[in-house]
């Protein structure tokens, strides 16, 4: 991976932040800033194809007990 080297204003007490993270982690402030990034990066991506979600239909609106009970009953018996 290519790194390119710019110029970025923050919030004075975001960094006071990074910068105790960074020392208390014994890592470099900068892996914060391209980790942070890649992040923001990643929200920005856009896919050109539909993705392929099956439609699941159960006859009827599934209400919110329902899925606390399908998950309730899940957890209980993992399988």
């Amino acid at each position: 991976m290519a790194l390119k080297k710019t110029t970025v204003m923050v919030d004075e007490d975001d960094l006071a932040l990074i910068k105790e993270a960074a020392a208390r982690e014994a890592r470099p402030e900068s892996e914060y800033f391209r980790e942070a990034f890649h992040i923001a990066a990643l929200r920005t991506r856009r896919w050109d194809d539909d993705w392929d979600i099956p439609l699941l239909d159960f006859g009827h609106p599934v209400s919110d007990v329902e899925i606390h009970q399908a998950v309730s009953d899940a957890a209980a018996n993992p399988e």
